[in-house]
Protein backbone atom coordinates (compact mmCIF):
# COMPACT_ATOMS: atom_id res chain seq x y z
CA UNK A 1 0.00 0.00 0.00
CA UNK A 2 2.57 2.52 1.03
CA UNK A 3 4.79 1.89 -1.99
CA UNK A 4 2.03 2.72 -4.46
CA UNK A 5 1.10 5.89 -2.66
CA UNK A 6 4.60 7.34 -2.72
CA UNK A 7 3.92 8.38 -6.28
CA UNK A 8 1.42 10.93 -4.98
CA UNK A 9 4.31 12.90 -3.51
CA UNK A 10 5.32 13.96 -7.01
CA UNK A 11 2.91 16.87 -6.91
CA UNK A 12 1.54 18.25 -10.11
CA UNK A 13 -0.59 21.35 -10.38
CA UNK A 14 -4.16 20.62 -9.37
CA UNK A 15 -6.58 20.86 -12.27
CA UNK A 16 -9.38 23.40 -11.91
CA UNK A 17 -13.02 22.54 -12.66
CA UNK A 18 -12.77 24.49 -15.92
CA UNK A 19 -9.72 22.47 -16.99
CA UNK A 20 -11.53 19.25 -16.12
CA UNK A 21 -14.51 20.43 -18.18
CA UNK A 22 -12.22 20.82 -21.19
CA UNK A 23 -10.83 17.31 -20.67
CA UNK A 24 -14.39 15.93 -20.40
CA UNK A 25 -15.28 17.23 -23.86
CA UNK A 26 -12.51 15.04 -25.28
CA UNK A 27 -13.82 12.01 -23.33
CA UNK A 28 -17.48 12.46 -24.32
CA UNK A 29 -17.97 13.64 -27.91
CA UNK A 30 -20.70 16.26 -28.15
CA UNK A 31 -20.53 17.23 -24.47
CA UNK A 32 -20.70 21.01 -24.14
CA UNK A 33 -20.43 22.04 -20.46
CA UNK A 34 -21.97 25.38 -19.50
CA UNK A 35 -20.91 25.35 -15.84
CA UNK A 36 -18.36 23.56 -13.64
CA UNK A 37 -17.81 23.25 -9.91
CA UNK A 38 -15.53 21.37 -7.49
CA UNK A 39 -16.68 17.87 -6.47
CA UNK A 40 -15.66 16.30 -3.11
CA UNK A 41 -13.28 13.37 -3.61
CA UNK A 42 -10.12 11.70 -2.32
CA UNK A 43 -8.14 14.87 -2.92
CA UNK A 44 -4.72 13.25 -2.55
CA UNK A 45 -5.53 10.95 -5.45
CA UNK A 46 -8.04 12.71 -7.71
CA UNK A 47 -9.08 16.05 -9.18
CA UNK A 48 -12.86 16.04 -9.53
CA UNK A 49 -15.56 18.33 -10.83
CA UNK A 50 -19.30 18.45 -11.48
CA UNK A 51 -20.39 19.71 -14.89
CA UNK A 52 -23.68 21.05 -16.21
CA UNK A 53 -24.49 21.01 -19.92
CA UNK A 54 -26.91 23.11 -21.98
CA UNK A 55 -29.70 20.53 -21.55
CA UNK A 56 -29.44 20.64 -17.79
CA UNK A 57 -27.76 17.24 -17.54
CA UNK A 58 -25.08 16.76 -14.88
CA UNK A 59 -21.75 14.98 -15.30
CA UNK A 60 -18.87 14.08 -12.96
CA UNK A 61 -15.20 14.10 -13.94
CA UNK A 62 -12.49 12.23 -12.00
CA UNK A 63 -8.90 12.79 -13.06
CA UNK A 64 -6.16 10.76 -11.30
CA UNK A 65 -3.20 12.63 -9.83
CA UNK A 66 -0.74 9.71 -10.13
CA UNK A 67 -0.54 6.29 -11.86
CA UNK A 68 -1.74 4.27 -8.87
CA UNK A 69 -4.90 6.37 -8.69
CA UNK A 70 -5.39 5.84 -12.41
CA UNK A 71 -5.18 2.09 -11.85
CA UNK A 72 -7.89 2.38 -9.20
CA UNK A 73 -10.20 4.09 -11.69
CA UNK A 74 -9.52 1.41 -14.29
CA UNK A 75 -10.39 -1.20 -11.66
CA UNK A 76 -13.63 0.63 -10.95
CA UNK A 77 -14.37 0.63 -14.68
CA UNK A 78 -14.07 -3.17 -14.64
CA UNK A 79 -16.23 -3.37 -11.50
CA UNK A 80 -19.01 -1.22 -12.94
CA UNK A 81 -19.10 -3.34 -16.08
CA UNK A 82 -19.66 -6.37 -13.82
CA UNK A 83 -22.84 -4.75 -12.48
CA UNK A 84 -25.15 -6.31 -15.05
CA UNK A 85 -28.64 -4.78 -15.50
CA UNK A 86 -30.18 -7.56 -13.42
CA UNK A 87 -27.84 -6.82 -10.49
CA UNK A 88 -28.38 -3.04 -10.76
CA UNK A 89 -32.14 -3.58 -10.70
CA UNK A 90 -31.92 -5.44 -7.38
CA UNK A 91 -29.95 -2.71 -5.59
CA UNK A 92 -31.83 -0.07 -3.54
CA UNK A 93 -29.49 2.61 -4.89
CA UNK A 94 -27.91 3.56 -8.22
CA UNK A 95 -24.31 2.89 -9.20
CA UNK A 96 -22.34 5.10 -11.62
CA UNK A 97 -22.34 4.77 -15.38
CA UNK A 98 -19.15 5.70 -17.21
CA UNK A 99 -19.89 7.96 -20.18
CA UNK A 100 -16.35 8.21 -21.55
CA UNK A 101 -12.62 8.17 -20.87
CA UNK A 102 -9.56 9.97 -22.18
CA UNK A 103 -5.95 8.95 -21.68
CA UNK A 104 -3.22 11.53 -21.07
CA UNK A 105 0.17 9.90 -20.81
CA UNK A 106 0.00 7.23 -18.12
CA UNK A 107 -3.20 8.63 -16.59
CA UNK A 108 -6.81 8.06 -17.64
CA UNK A 109 -9.58 10.55 -16.81
CA UNK A 110 -13.12 9.20 -16.45
CA UNK A 111 -16.41 11.00 -17.03
CA UNK A 112 -19.58 9.68 -15.37
CA UNK A 113 -23.22 10.38 -15.98
CA UNK A 114 -24.03 12.29 -12.80
CA UNK A 115 -26.16 10.65 -10.13
CA UNK A 116 -29.03 12.26 -8.31
CA UNK A 117 -28.46 13.53 -4.78
CA UNK A 118 -25.62 15.20 -2.92
CA UNK A 119 -23.04 14.30 -0.29
CA UNK A 120 -23.43 15.11 3.41
CA UNK A 121 -20.74 15.48 6.05
CA UNK A 122 -20.42 12.73 8.63
CA UNK A 123 -21.86 15.15 11.20
CA UNK A 124 -24.91 15.80 9.01
CA UNK A 125 -25.42 12.09 8.42
CA UNK A 126 -25.10 11.24 12.12
CA UNK A 127 -27.61 13.94 13.02
CA UNK A 128 -30.03 12.67 10.39
CA UNK A 129 -33.43 11.09 10.86
CA UNK A 130 -34.21 7.47 11.69
CA UNK A 131 -35.33 7.12 8.06
CA UNK A 132 -31.83 8.05 6.89
CA UNK A 133 -30.26 5.55 9.30
CA UNK A 134 -32.58 2.90 7.88
CA UNK A 135 -31.50 3.83 4.35
CA UNK A 136 -27.80 3.58 5.20
CA UNK A 137 -28.29 0.21 6.91
CA UNK A 138 -30.29 -1.11 3.97
CA UNK A 139 -27.64 0.09 1.49
CA UNK A 140 -24.86 -1.63 3.46
CA UNK A 141 -26.85 -4.87 3.62
CA UNK A 142 -27.42 -4.74 -0.14
CA UNK A 143 -23.67 -4.42 -0.78
CA UNK A 144 -22.80 -7.30 1.52
CA UNK A 145 -25.51 -9.52 0.00
CA UNK A 146 -24.14 -9.09 -3.53
CA UNK A 147 -23.24 -12.45 -5.12
CA UNK A 148 -19.62 -13.50 -4.51
CA UNK A 149 -19.07 -14.41 -8.20
CA UNK A 150 -19.40 -10.70 -8.99
CA UNK A 151 -15.96 -10.25 -7.40
CA UNK A 152 -14.49 -13.66 -8.21
CA UNK A 153 -15.29 -13.47 -11.94
CA UNK A 154 -13.74 -9.99 -12.11
CA UNK A 155 -10.51 -11.38 -10.60
CA UNK A 156 -10.67 -8.91 -7.71
CA UNK A 157 -9.15 -9.56 -4.25
CA UNK A 158 -10.80 -12.18 -2.06
CA UNK A 159 -9.91 -12.96 1.57
CA UNK A 160 -11.15 -15.58 3.97
CA UNK A 161 -11.69 -14.51 7.59
CA UNK A 162 -8.31 -15.86 8.63
CA UNK A 163 -6.53 -14.41 5.59
CA UNK A 164 -8.01 -11.01 6.37
CA UNK A 165 -6.89 -11.24 10.02
CA UNK A 166 -3.38 -12.30 8.98
CA UNK A 167 -3.23 -9.42 6.51
CA UNK A 168 -3.98 -6.99 9.33
CA UNK A 169 -1.35 -8.61 11.55
CA UNK A 170 1.21 -8.07 8.78
CA UNK A 171 0.14 -4.43 8.47
CA UNK A 172 0.47 -4.06 12.25
CA UNK A 173 4.03 -5.39 12.08
CA UNK A 174 4.78 -2.86 9.34
CA UNK A 175 3.30 -0.03 11.38
CA UNK A 176 5.27 -1.09 14.48
CA UNK A 177 8.56 -0.75 12.59
CA UNK A 178 7.97 3.02 12.34
CA UNK A 179 8.62 3.29 16.08
CA UNK A 180 5.91 5.93 16.28
CA UNK A 181 2.90 3.86 17.44
CA UNK A 182 2.18 4.26 21.20
CA UNK A 183 2.76 1.03 23.14
CA UNK A 184 -0.84 1.14 24.43
CA UNK A 185 -2.17 0.86 20.89
CA UNK A 186 0.27 -1.83 19.79
CA UNK A 187 -0.73 -4.04 22.74
CA UNK A 188 -4.43 -3.34 22.21
CA UNK A 189 -4.39 -4.10 18.48
CA UNK A 190 -2.18 -7.17 18.82
CA UNK A 191 -4.46 -8.59 21.51
CA UNK A 192 -7.52 -8.02 19.34
CA UNK A 193 -5.93 -9.44 16.19
CA UNK A 194 -4.78 -12.57 18.02
CA UNK A 195 -8.31 -13.19 19.28
CA UNK A 196 -9.60 -15.79 16.84
CA UNK A 197 -13.17 -15.55 18.21
CA UNK A 198 -13.37 -11.89 17.23
CA UNK A 199 -12.57 -12.76 13.60
CA UNK A 200 -15.14 -15.46 13.01
CA UNK A 201 -17.22 -13.90 10.27
CA UNK A 202 -18.65 -14.92 6.93
CA UNK A 203 -16.71 -13.12 4.18
CA UNK A 204 -18.92 -11.06 1.91
CA UNK A 205 -18.66 -8.56 -0.91
CA UNK A 206 -17.51 -5.24 0.58
CA UNK A 207 -17.31 -1.80 -0.98
CA UNK A 208 -13.87 -1.27 0.57
CA UNK A 209 -13.76 2.53 0.33
CA UNK A 210 -17.06 3.54 1.88
CA UNK A 211 -17.29 6.97 3.49
CA UNK A 212 -19.52 10.03 3.40
CA UNK A 213 -18.16 11.38 0.10
CA UNK A 214 -19.22 8.18 -1.67
CA UNK A 215 -22.79 8.32 -0.37
CA UNK A 216 -25.34 10.31 -2.38
CA UNK A 217 -28.40 11.40 -0.39
CA UNK A 218 -31.62 13.18 -1.24
CA UNK A 219 -34.57 13.73 1.12
CA UNK A 220 -33.43 11.08 3.64
CA UNK A 221 -32.95 8.58 0.83
CA UNK A 222 -29.65 7.02 -0.23
CA UNK A 223 -29.87 7.56 -3.97
CA UNK A 224 -26.47 6.26 -5.08
CA UNK A 225 -23.10 4.87 -4.00
CA UNK A 226 -19.92 5.86 -5.81
CA UNK A 227 -16.17 5.15 -5.51
CA UNK A 228 -16.15 1.45 -6.42
CA UNK A 229 -12.35 1.26 -6.73
CA UNK A 230 -11.71 -1.22 -3.89
CA UNK A 231 -14.47 -3.83 -4.27
CA UNK A 232 -13.42 -7.18 -2.80
CA UNK A 233 -14.52 -10.16 -0.73
CA UNK A 234 -13.57 -9.67 2.90
CA UNK A 235 -14.76 -8.39 6.26
CA UNK A 236 -18.14 -6.57 6.31
CA UNK A 237 -16.80 -4.54 9.24
CA UNK A 238 -14.60 -2.69 6.74
CA UNK A 239 -17.66 -0.80 5.52
CA UNK A 240 -18.68 0.16 9.08
CA UNK A 241 -15.35 1.63 10.21
CA UNK A 242 -16.14 5.13 8.93
CA UNK A 243 -19.46 5.09 10.80
CA UNK A 244 -17.88 3.96 14.08
CA UNK A 245 -15.33 6.75 13.73
CA UNK A 246 -18.20 9.25 13.66
CA UNK A 247 -18.50 8.65 17.44
CA UNK A 248 -22.32 8.95 17.22
CA UNK A 249 -23.30 5.73 18.98
CA UNK A 250 -27.08 6.10 18.59
CA UNK A 251 -26.83 6.60 14.82
CA UNK A 252 -24.41 3.68 14.44
CA UNK A 253 -26.67 1.40 16.49
CA UNK A 254 -29.69 2.41 14.42
CA UNK A 255 -27.84 1.71 11.17
CA UNK A 256 -26.66 -1.65 12.52
CA UNK A 257 -30.17 -2.59 13.62
CA UNK A 258 -31.63 -1.99 10.15
CA UNK A 259 -28.62 -3.64 8.53
CA UNK A 260 -28.99 -6.80 10.63
CA UNK A 261 -32.73 -6.95 9.96
CA UNK A 262 -32.23 -6.60 6.20
CA UNK A 263 -29.23 -8.89 5.60
CA UNK A 264 -29.78 -12.44 4.43
CA UNK A 265 -26.77 -13.67 6.44
CA UNK A 266 -26.79 -14.51 10.15
CA UNK A 267 -26.08 -11.61 12.56
CA UNK A 268 -22.41 -10.92 13.26
CA UNK A 269 -22.01 -10.44 17.02
CA UNK A 270 -18.55 -8.88 16.77
CA UNK A 271 -19.02 -6.65 13.72
CA UNK A 272 -18.87 -3.33 15.58
CA UNK A 273 -15.86 -4.42 17.65
CA UNK A 274 -13.93 -5.21 14.49
CA UNK A 275 -15.14 -1.97 12.91
CA UNK A 276 -13.83 -0.09 15.96
CA UNK A 277 -10.45 -1.78 15.58
CA UNK A 278 -10.35 -0.95 11.86
CA UNK A 279 -11.29 2.68 12.56
CA UNK A 280 -8.45 2.95 15.06
CA UNK A 281 -5.99 1.09 12.87
CA UNK A 282 -6.73 3.45 9.97
CA UNK A 283 -4.72 6.05 11.89
CA UNK A 284 -1.67 3.75 11.83
CA UNK A 285 -2.16 3.15 8.11
CA UNK A 286 -2.32 6.91 7.60
CA UNK A 287 0.98 7.26 9.47
CA UNK A 288 2.66 4.59 7.32
CA UNK A 289 1.36 6.27 4.17
CA UNK A 290 2.59 9.70 5.31
CA UNK A 291 6.06 8.42 6.21
CA UNK A 292 6.40 6.49 2.96
CA UNK A 293 5.49 9.67 1.10
CA UNK A 294 8.01 11.71 3.11
CA UNK A 295 5.23 14.11 4.04
CA UNK A 296 6.27 15.69 7.35
CA UNK A 297 3.06 17.56 8.17
CA UNK A 298 0.94 14.45 7.49
CA UNK A 299 3.30 12.39 9.65
CA UNK A 300 3.04 14.87 12.52
CA UNK A 301 -0.75 14.93 12.22
CA UNK A 302 -0.91 11.13 12.27
CA UNK A 303 1.35 10.95 15.33
CA UNK A 304 -0.83 13.47 17.16
CA UNK A 305 -4.03 11.56 16.38
CA UNK A 306 -2.48 8.28 17.51
CA UNK A 307 -1.27 9.81 20.79
CA UNK A 308 -4.72 11.30 21.44
CA UNK A 309 -6.30 7.89 20.88
CA UNK A 310 -3.78 6.22 23.21
CA UNK A 311 -4.43 8.84 25.92
CA UNK A 312 -8.19 8.34 25.60
CA UNK A 313 -7.84 4.57 25.93
CA UNK A 314 -5.57 4.90 28.99
CA UNK A 315 -8.10 7.26 30.56
CA UNK A 316 -10.95 4.84 29.82
CA UNK A 317 -9.01 1.99 31.44
CA UNK A 318 -8.36 4.15 34.51
CA UNK A 319 -12.05 5.04 34.84
CA UNK A 320 -13.09 1.40 34.43
CA UNK A 321 -10.66 0.29 37.13
CA UNK A 322 -11.91 3.00 39.50
CA UNK A 323 -15.52 1.99 38.86
CA UNK A 324 -14.66 -1.66 39.57
CA UNK A 325 -12.90 -0.79 42.85
CA UNK A 326 -15.80 1.40 43.94
CA UNK A 327 -18.32 -1.34 43.19
CA UNK A 328 -16.26 -3.92 45.10
CA UNK A 329 -15.95 -1.61 48.12
CA UNK A 330 -19.68 -0.90 48.15
CA UNK A 331 -20.46 -4.62 47.87
CA UNK A 332 -18.11 -5.38 50.78
CA UNK A 333 -19.76 -2.73 52.97
CA UNK A 334 -23.22 -4.07 52.19
CA UNK A 335 -22.12 -7.63 53.03
CA UNK A 336 -20.66 -6.58 56.39
CA UNK A 337 -23.68 -4.49 57.35
CA UNK A 338 -26.05 -7.36 56.48
CA UNK A 339 -24.20 -9.90 58.72
CA UNK A 340 -25.26 -10.61 62.35
CA UNK A 341 -22.90 -9.07 64.89
CA UNK A 342 -19.75 -11.09 65.44
CA UNK A 343 -20.44 -13.51 62.56
CA UNK A 344 -18.32 -13.07 59.44
CA UNK A 345 -20.20 -12.97 56.14
CA UNK A 346 -19.61 -15.89 53.83
CA UNK A 347 -20.69 -16.01 50.20
CA UNK A 348 -21.51 -19.48 48.91
CA UNK A 349 -22.05 -20.32 45.25
CA UNK A 350 -23.37 -23.55 43.77
CA UNK A 351 -20.67 -25.87 42.51
CA UNK A 352 -20.98 -26.06 38.74
CA UNK A 353 -21.16 -29.35 36.93
CA UNK A 354 -18.20 -30.45 34.82
CA UNK A 355 -19.96 -29.35 31.61
CA UNK A 356 -20.81 -25.99 33.14
CA UNK A 357 -17.18 -25.51 34.22
CA UNK A 358 -15.93 -26.16 30.69
CA UNK A 359 -18.48 -23.73 29.23
CA UNK A 360 -17.52 -21.13 31.82
CA UNK A 361 -13.83 -21.45 30.96
CA UNK A 362 -14.61 -21.07 27.25
CA UNK A 363 -16.75 -18.02 27.94
CA UNK A 364 -14.02 -16.45 30.08
CA UNK A 365 -11.49 -17.00 27.33
CA UNK A 366 -13.80 -15.35 24.79
CA UNK A 367 -14.59 -12.47 27.15
CA UNK A 368 -10.91 -11.75 27.68
CA UNK A 369 -10.16 -11.72 23.99
CA UNK A 370 -13.24 -10.03 22.53
CA UNK A 371 -13.10 -7.34 25.19
CA UNK A 372 -9.68 -6.41 23.87
CA UNK A 373 -11.32 -3.89 21.58
CA UNK A 374 -14.25 -1.65 22.37
CA UNK A 375 -15.78 1.39 20.78
CA UNK A 376 -14.00 4.53 21.95
CA UNK A 377 -13.78 7.99 20.48
CA UNK A 378 -11.63 7.95 17.35
CA UNK A 379 -10.41 11.00 15.48
CA UNK A 380 -12.20 10.50 12.15
CA UNK A 381 -10.01 10.60 9.08
CA UNK A 382 -10.96 12.80 6.18
CA UNK A 383 -11.83 10.78 3.06
CA UNK A 384 -8.52 11.73 1.43
CA UNK A 385 -6.62 10.33 4.43
CA UNK A 386 -8.40 6.98 4.31
CA UNK A 387 -7.18 6.12 0.83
Amino acid sequence: MATGRTQSTVERVRRTPLELAAIATAAVPGLAPTAAAYSPDDDADFDSALLLDAEGKRWRVRSPRHPEASTRLETEFMVLRAFAPAIRAELPFHVPTIAGTVRQGSLTTFVYAHLQGSTLSIEELSAGSSALAREVGTALAAIHDLPLPLVINADLPSYSANEFRQRKLNELDQAATTGKIPATLLRRWEHALEDVALWRFNPSVVHGDLHEDNLMVQDDTVTALTGWTDLRIGDPADDFAWLVASNEASFVESVLSHYTHTRRDVPDAHLLRRAALLAEFALAQYLVKAMAAGHQSMTAEAEAMLQTLADDIDEQVRRDEEATRTAEQEAALLTVSASPAGIPAVSVAAIPTEDESEKSEEADADDTSTAAISVVSVTPLRPAERS
